[in-house]
């Protein structure tokens, strides 16, 4: 079973908590249009991971955009928030799958690349905060993934091993991230990261379609045969 001998569940938040990603695309095409600029096709894998203030660095060098960074991030903000509020849903089978690792005694915590004051509004708006001993995201910590910064501040902050821990991450600079914090992990299924999917099998320790898999005892069984074992 994939949670056998996992005492914390530490998870991403965009398009492995929530269906967001979508939005993020959308916003980037809008904020670099405002600039004559198209967004780039590379766009995404050139982000991966970035902290939100990492990622303002990277558009306002790469893009020339006129804005601070603290401007930037304020646009993006007011872009985003009300779509995080109104139009985002949790992934399927993700309120209940909390349940069950309530149930169980195991911690949990998340630990985003996005800004403080999204991740409130989207956890207020869903009604899952009550599910979370700590939030972080990687403008608290010295850099953002791939690296494993982040992953081994949250299981700090839950007061357990990272080899305790099991990550839940849609995109492959979270999965290395989580594996290079010495911990288990799972891979999330994402319409916008679909075209990773392999990659995703390589790296992770698990894979996913939707929570509802675990909860149902898939998951072993169905991880082994994607990966032709």
């Amino acid at each position: 079973m994939i949670l056998d001998d996992i005492k914390a569940v530490i998870f991403d938040l965009d398009g492995t908590l929530v269906d967001s990603m979508w939005m993020w695309h959308a916003i980037d095409v809008e904020f670099l249009g405002e600039y004559g600029y198209e967004c780039p096709e590379e766009l995404h894998r050139a982000i991966e991971g970035m902290s939100f203030s990492e990622t303002a660095v990277y558009f306002k060098e790469r893009f020339r955009i006129p804005l601070s960074l603290e401007e930037i991030k304020a646009v993006w903000t007011q872009m985003s928030i009300n779509k995080y509020r109104y139009e985002v849903p949790l992934k399927t089978g993700v309120k209940e799958f909390l349940e069950y690792i309530k149930k169980k005694n195991i911690k949990c915590g998340i630990a985003t690349s996005n800004g403080r004051e999204l991740v409130d509004a989207v956890l207020d708006s869903l009604g899952i905060q009550e599910y979370f001993q700590t939030v972080t995201t990687a403008c608290e910590v010295k850099a953002g993934k791939p690296e494993p910064d982040i992953y081994l501040y949250v299981a700090k902050q839950l007061g357990v091993e990272p080899e305790d821990c099991l990550v839940f991450e849609d995109i492959p600079a979270g999965i290395q991230a989580g594996k290079r914090a010495g911990m288990k992990v799972c891979a999330v299924e994402d319409e916008f990261s679909c075209m990773l999917k392999e990659e995703k099998l390589a790296l992770a320790d698990y894979f996913i379609d939707d929570y509802f898999e675990i909860l149902e005892g898939k998951i072993k069984k169905d991880f082994q045969e994607e990966k032709g074992m």
